[in-house]
């Protein structure tokens, strides 16, 4: 072997060698593990915060809150039994704070120690943790406590939705949240405590729209709105929406409100995402809404931050505990974020009161753990379809999708008597909250696993035949489900111990064939 030719092969030998030694270098698995916590669909500059989990959690039944009943043989999964409102649970041992497991065991295997942090305060605020204290301290009690735990109060809420209070504390020596959960354990006053998780509204874009002409509203004759306004327009249904600030002087919306609420404490702009999930609903001049006739309590709960519109735990409970106290029957929750333990007692809380929820899939794509509250068994979530039937890219899938509703291209009201042209599953589910109240107009005692198996049983098949993790039970039918549902009330009144558990039937007198009663409307 010539010298040059020895040369060349101790080259090769020694780049192999150098590729063996990069690949092995801690870098690389932090760098796999990083770009596989990024949300695939979300585009908003930011990763989505919570989309951390491996699967989806059950909750544990040892927070103060409702139990979990058993899953029987055919029955859609886990229900919340009926919730003791100010009943307090026992302690949870292992310091988990509200029944969820602490925020480092959730993404727990996904890289190196570094990487799990980052992605930590990505999924709620760091420095925050919300505190739920077994009894009202003093004044003198509370400072030594917050001394003791070096803590400030940020704010304390009342929530007799789930019976509680909360106090959201910032801790100020700089100490990880996890950290201080550990110690808060032993604390006989502290009933529980977690991050302060955060969640983002599930718009994927949103482009200006002109304010003249006729737009094709292609979503009214895909869920057969026009039919089913023969049958119903959702008169004075209140469906509260949990989402940034509203234009109610928009033409699109006027006379549509039952009230509104900040629960961020200001007087924020009106905002895009809100004005238009509030015109998905109630949109009732040159576009049409599902529900034209409901009434919408608005509540602000997101404000806008670097990534985009953004809320907290602290915040979105709020506004449920606002909406369940004001008469809300239909909540849309057009956001998402990671399992919340303090939110999951709230939604069990609020279907216990019959009120229905409905939220957005989530924009985070194929292959994505699920997004919270949608995955709650207690939610009815919804993906998105386009004009032509087909799952909108971005949608999350998963065994907890219900129904799906068109997401893509959607033309809505925006701030300022202008409109905008806007996809994502934020608008899918707020078509369904609209089509819930049509329902409830009609049978206004109907519980929400009802109302939720009539929207699936007369859903129209999309994808694999049957249910499936894509379209749940296929694309909604508004005309089909208002049908099936009696005009005439003969049910007795809802019962909470029927609210979600598996041992309740379907009254029959809850559905009926689709030759029910016509009727006039005339708007408000």
């Amino acid at each position: 072997m010539s010298l040059d030719r020895a040369g060349g092969h101790g080259s090769l030998w020694l780049s192999v060698i150098a590729v063996l030694i990069v690949a092995s270098l801690p870098g690389v698995p932090v760098a796999r593990a990083q770009n596989r916590m990024r949300s695939p669909g979300l585009q908003m500059g930011a990763r989505m915060p919570g989309i951390g989990l491996t699967a989806a959690p059950r909750p544990r039944p040892d927070f103060a809150g409702p139990a979990l009943v058993g899953r029987k043989a055919g029955d859609a999964g886990p229900r919340f039994a009926a919730a003791r409102t100010g009943r307090r649970g026992p302690r949870d041992p292992g310091g988990a704070g509200f029944g969820g497991p602490p925020a480092r065991a959730q993404n727990a295997g996904r890289g190196s120690r570094g990487t799990v942090a980052a992605a930590s305060r990505d999924r709620y605020v760091p420095g925050q943790i919300v505190v739920e204290l077994e009894n009202m301290l003093t004044n003198a009690q509370l400072a030594v406590f917050s001394r003791r735990y070096g803590l400030a109060r940020i704010a304390v809420q009342d929530l007799p939705l789930v019976g509680s209070t909360l106090s959201l504390f910032r801790i100020t020596d700089g100490r990880a949240v996890d950290a201080l959960r550990s110690q808060l354990r032993a604390e006989s006053s502290v009933r529980a405590a977690q991050p302060n998780f955060r969640y983002l509204l599930q718009d994927q874009n949103t482009t200006p729209a002109p304010g003249e002409g006729d737009p094709a509203q292609y979503a009214l004759a895909k869920l057969r709105l026009p039919e089913a306004h023969r049958l119903a327009h959702g008169n004075d249904i209140i469906i509260a929406v949990i989402d940034s600030g509203i234009d109610i002087a928009h033409p699109e919306l006027t006379d549509a409100f039952a009230g509104s609420f900040d629960a961020l404490g200001g007087r924020g702009p009106p905002h895009l995402h809100g004005t238009g999930i509030a015109g998905a609903i109630v949109s009732h001049a040159r576009l049409m809404g599902s529900a034209p006739g409901a009434r919408i309590l608005a509540i602000r709960a997101f404000g806008d931050a670097p990534n985009g519109a953004e809320s907290t735990s602290f915040v979105i409970m709020k506004g449920l505990d606002h909406a369940a106290s004001h008469g809300a029957q239909v909540i849309n929750m057009s956001f998402a974020g990671p399992l919340d333990p303090l939110l999951e007692r709230g939604v069990a809380a609020a279907t216990t009161r019959g009120i229905v929820l409905v939220a957005a899939s989530g924009n985070a794509g194929p292959g994505s753990p699920p997004a919270y509250p949608a995955a709650n068994p207690n939610v009815i979530a919804v993906s998105a379809t386009d004009s032509s039937d087909r799952l909108f890219q971005a949608s999350s899938r998963g065994g907890h999708i219900a129904v799906a509703a068109p997401g893509v291209n959607i033309f809505l009201p925006a701030p300022d008597n202008k409109y905008q042209m806007a996809s994502g599953t934020s608008f899918s589910a707020a078509y369904v909250s609209g089509l819930a109240a049509l329902m409830l107009e009609r049978n206004p005692r109907l519980l929400p696993r009802q109302l939720r198996d009539i929207l699936m049983r007369t859903a129209r098949d999309l994808g694999a035949p049957g249910r499936d993790d894509l379209f749940g039970a296929g694309v909604a039918d508004a005309f089909g489900a208002v049908s099936a549902v009696r005009a005439v009330l003969p049910v007795a009144a809802a019962s909470p111990d029927m609210v979600d558990s598996a041992e309740a039937p379907t009254p029959p007198d809850a559905v009926m064939a689709p030759n029910a009663l016509d009727k006039s409307w005339l708007r408000r």
